[in-house]
Order: structure tokens, then C-alpha cells, then sequence
């Protein structure tokens, strides 16, 4: 062990997950993220800019204080304050992967102020388990597009990269939405015709992904399993689904639980004629922000520092 006190320096992607039909089984990197420093301190502190920065610098009920400090607690260790400085460009409660990547950070922290040394995998494995689900997670660990299942408490992770021509918009409604409340619209069982549709679209997903077959795309973000019951709740995405397919747009989801949507483009030439596709069928909603952004291979593990 270093005698030099240990500091932290992080940077996690935004994620998507479930890219329509790969309900908590499938998601992408994006290429905004949050970018965290601390070092020990004799109190905690937060000093935070981006976007939504006083939800981020608040000490009370701050998902990445409370992760750590209980990881800390859970393991024998003593709970260490921190100084913490932190850039955020991952909005919350947008289903762009802002919770996966604050419990990885935490989690990160975690495992070097107290000394647990954990491996990058246990870190991921820990995230997973807390998340309920491993896309996000394993996406912003990892960068990329990722196809993800539980193994047990073990997270298998199949990853290749998106082609680098495609272009992602992440079309953002005024008001946020929370996952538990996504979740609850859900049914508890689906009929075998849309099991079996999911199934299908799935399977081309991630060929779709692999081989960089853009024209699939619009079938392959199709989905029946949590799309329609999220409609009411997210109005954008049946304003964008029919785009699908036109202007130069190859597929359309929910981003994670919504209420933001992913739209794909496949190139950058592509996204002006897209966005104003996009801007054209909003109608009588307010219009939305629309965020214009690559896919990330680089993921959080990758800046995982050591210290000292």
C-alpha cells in the first residue's frame, strides 16, 4: 500500500438500455457523461456543475453518498468523508443510465477509500445487484453496445461496437420520469404472440449492431413487452415510432424506461434532416431538447484509477 493519501477520477457514459425490445438484457453507451474526483476529507462535501447540479451537490438522500456509504458499512469498513467534485452531462430521470452510472462511481470509491479492492468485475457485479437489471450498468462499465444476462450474482456480458457512422439523438421531454413508476405499468404476463415477437426482434438486434445492418433496425427496436404500457406515460415515443424508418432515421425506442427516446441515424449527414422530422411531428406537445451525440466504446473501467 501507498503511504500517499489515495484519490478518485472517474468518467461513466450515458446509457440506453433496452433499445426497444431487450427489456433488462440490452443497451449502448452514449458519449455524455459524468465525470467525478474526491479525495478524503475531514466532512463530506460536493461541489457540482452540469446538468440538474443542485440534485447532484446535495448531501441528504444523493444516490452516490448513500451507495458508498453503505457499502462501506456492509463490509466491516469505516465510512471516510469525502471531497467530491463532479461535472454531470447525464440527465436524471430521463432513462439515460444517470442511476447506473452514480452506483458504479459510489461503488468505485467504495472499493479504494476502503480499501477493499475490489476487482473491476466485482465492481460491475455489485452495480448489477443493486440496479436490478444489468444493461446499464455493464454499458457504462464497459462502453459499447452490450447484450448482458445473470448468471447467478455473476453478470455474463457479450459487447462489440456499434458501427462508427451511426449517430444517436436523444429526444428529451420538460419532465422527468421515475423508473419505479415505469415499472408498475407493467403487466405481470404477456401472451405467447408477443413473447415470441420480442424474441425475434431481440435476435436481429444485436446482429443489427455487430454487422452494421442499419436497415434492420426498424425492425429491430420493435417491441411488445414495456413499450405500449409506457406510452400514456411517455408521449413522445408514439409521436417518434412511426419515424422509424424515414428521414434518414433507422430505429426508434423508449431510452431505458423513458420518458426520453433514442432515435438512431445513420450518419451524420443524417441528423439535420432527422431532428427536423423529429421537431415536425411533436404537434401540440411542448418541443423537446434533443441531444445529439455519438455511441461510446470507451467505457467507465477504463478510467478506473488506482491511487495513490
Amino acid at each position: 500500500m501507498s503511504n500517499s493519501a489515495p484519490s478518485f477520477s472517474m468518467r461513466l457514459p450515458a446509457t440506453s438500455a433496452n433499445l426497444g425490445p431487450g427489456f433488462d438484457a440490452a443497451a449502448v453507451a452514449l458519449n455524455f457523461h459524468l465525470e467525478i474526483e474526491a479525495e478524503a476529507s475531514e466532512e463530506f462535501s460536493i461541489a457540482a456543475t452540469g446538468s440538474d447540479s443542485a440534485v447532484c451537490s446535495r448531501l441528504e438522500d444523493n444516490l452516490i453518498l448513500n451507495v458508498y456509504s453503505r457499502t462501506l458499512q456492509e463490509n466491516g469498513r469505516q465510512v471516510k468523508p469525502l471531497a467530491i467534485r463532479m461535472c454531470n452531462d447525464i440527465p436524471l430521470g430521463m432513462g439515460c443510465g444517470s442511476s447506473a452510472a452514480g452506483r458504479l462511481a459510489a461503488l468505485a470509491m467504495a472499493s479504494l477509500f476502503g480499501e477493499l479492492d475490489w476487482c473491476p468485475e466485482r465492481i460491475l457485479e455489485e452495480a448489477c445487484a443493486l440496479e436490478g437489471h444489468p444493461d446499464n450498468a455493464a454499458a457504462c462499465w464497459l462502453g459499447g453496445f452490450v447484450a448482458t444476462a445473470n448468471e447467478g450474482r455473476a453478470v455474463r456480458v457479450a459487447r462489440v461496437e456499434p458501427p462508427q457512422d451511426w449517430r444517436a439523438i436523444v429526444v428529451l421531454p420538460p419532465e422527468s420520469l421515475a423508473t419505479s413508476k415505469a415499472r408498475a405499468v407493467l403487466p405481470s404476463s404477456y401472451s405467447g404472440a408477443d413473447v415470441v415477437a420480442n424474441l425475434q426482434a431481440v435476435s436481429m438486434l444485436g446482429l443489427a449492431f455487430a454487422q452494421g445492418r442499419g436497415d434492420l433496425l426498424h425492425v429491430a427496436m420493435q417491441d411488445r413487452i414495456h413499450q405500449p404500457y409506457r406510452a400514456e406515460m411517455c408521449p413522445l415515443l408514439p409521436r417518434l415510432l412511426p419515424l422509424a424508418g424515414k428521414s434518414g432515421i433507422l430505429g426508434v425506442a423508449l431510452s431505458g424506461a423513458g420518458p426520453a427516446v433514442l432515435v438512431i441515424v445513420g450518419s451524420e449527414t443524417e441528423i439535420a434532416p432527422a431532428s427536423h422530422a423529429i421537431l415536425d411531428v411533436m404537434g401540440v406537445l411542448p418541443q423537446p431538447e434533443l441531444l445529439l451525440c455519438r455511441f461510446e466504446n470507451s467505457g467507465a473501467r477504463e478510467s478506473l484509477q488506482p491511487g495513490g
